[in-house]
């Protein structure tokens, strides 16, 4: 038998997706702060934005506040990521003293520890205990004024270079089941693989700067030939089409070509780009939370830890065990989410008969070997 839990054991509703809204219904939602904090407008920032971590500390505060918590004097990080959560780290550190841990599994490099600054950057998910000991050394208490924020997407769940594949697969799922629906007959496997896999090479993101919502548009776009592959790759590689939104007015022009399945798909995403919503294809995020749920606690028992690994979206063992360890000793913990809350919650009929959000969902606890 594999141990099994929920994120929420951890961390309670003490979570925010992108949006900024807390699962906890009793702490603000960026909508309530946002002048507050000295943010210009309402849009919610992305990871690496001052702030984001204006909006985080906030929210921190609040919850110590609700736990009767007193002033917080120190924050810990764990993330997965150098350049995003790295950098969230840096900017939260200007309002707390910080002490972050960035980890990954590559078992193809000899084990080490490396620091940057107030980071300790591990090549082991289990250099965490490591990390413990080193913040206490640095002389934060790890106590009841102390809070850690855990970021979700390969970190706590999907380790990276252990087990993150696998929810990149859950959301290729989502685009496939998308495109199918709306091209029916007109779907060819091969031809949405070849675009799609192409688009998400680093080269093309200063076009679709790696937003998985524009990705799955122009994927839809380019095969349903509303914008046909031949024009589209000549046009992007010569430099004639620099952002997404050039891409839709493009496509806008071409209404004539889209099918009643692409004009509504197309009426969504210009509705919500004009909002200015980060995530303007929110029906398909709405499939990938679907396909991501399906990938958690999906094997049976007898199945072996590399068909987990490579088939199921898993709890990190030694994350859960660092957040363990801090908790009995009074350390509030607090998860972020860069993940679309469409992509992480169910929609309101799913959720009115039962269905849960990412971190309430029981999956499988697996750590190294």
């Amino acid at each position: 038998m594999y141990a099994r839990g929920t994120l929420a054991d951890f961390l309670g509703d003490r979570i925010v997706y992108r949006n900024l809204e807390p699962a906890d219904q009793g702490l603000p939602t960026l909508r309530d702060i946002w002048q507050q904090i000295g943010m210009a407008t309402s849009r919610v920032p992305r990871k690496t934005k001052p702030d984001y971590a204006a909006a985080i500390m906030h929210l921190l505060h609040a919850a110590q506040a609700a736990c009767g918590g007193g002033p917080l004097r120190d924050l810990l990080f764990i993330g997965d990521t150098a350049m995003n959560d790295g950098t969230a780290a840096r900017n939260m550190a200007v309002h707390l003293p910080l002490r972050g841990f960035i980890g990954a599994d590559r078992v193809s490099e000899p084990a080490q520890i490396t620091y940057d600054g107030i980071l300790m950057i591990g090549n082991r998910w289990h250099h965490l205990q490591d990390w413990l000991g080193w913040v206490q050394r640095e002389g934060v208490a790890c106590d009841e004024r102390t809070a850690v924020l855990v970021d979700i997407d390969k970190t706590f769940i999907g380790a990276r270079g252990r087990n993150d594949r696998v929810i990149d697969a859950a959301r290729v799922d989502a685009v496939r089941q998308m495109v199918q629906e709306v091209l029916g007959g007109g779907f060819e496997e091969d031809r949405f693989v070849a675009v799609y896999d192409e688009l998400c090479k680093p080269r093309y993101h200063p076009f679709t700067t790696d937003n998985q919502d524009y990705l799955a548009y122009i994927s839809l776009m380019v095969m349903g030939d509303v914008f046909p592959a031949d024009e589209f790759w000549s046009e992007l590689e010569g430099g004639r089409l620099d952002d997404f939104s050039q891409f839709v007015s493009r496509c806008d022009g071409h209404t004539q070509r889209m099918g009643e399945g692409l004009m509504l798909v197309h009426r969504e995403v210009t509705a919500n780009m004009q909002q200015g919503d980060p995530t303007p294809f929110k029906s398909f995020r709405n499939l990938e939370y679907l396909a991501t749920v399906a990938r958690m606690d999906c094997l049976p028992d007898d199945a072996s830890r590399s068909e987990l690994l490579a088939g199921e979206i898993l709890i990190t063992d030694e994350v859960g065990q660092a957040l363990e360890w801090l908790l009995v000793r009074g350390v509030l913990t607090f998860g972020i989410s860069d993940k679309p809350d469409e992509a992480s919650t169910p929609p309101a009929g799913l959720a009115k008969a039962g269905d849960q959000p990412i971190h309430r969902v029981r999956m499988k606890v697996i750590g190294g070997v």
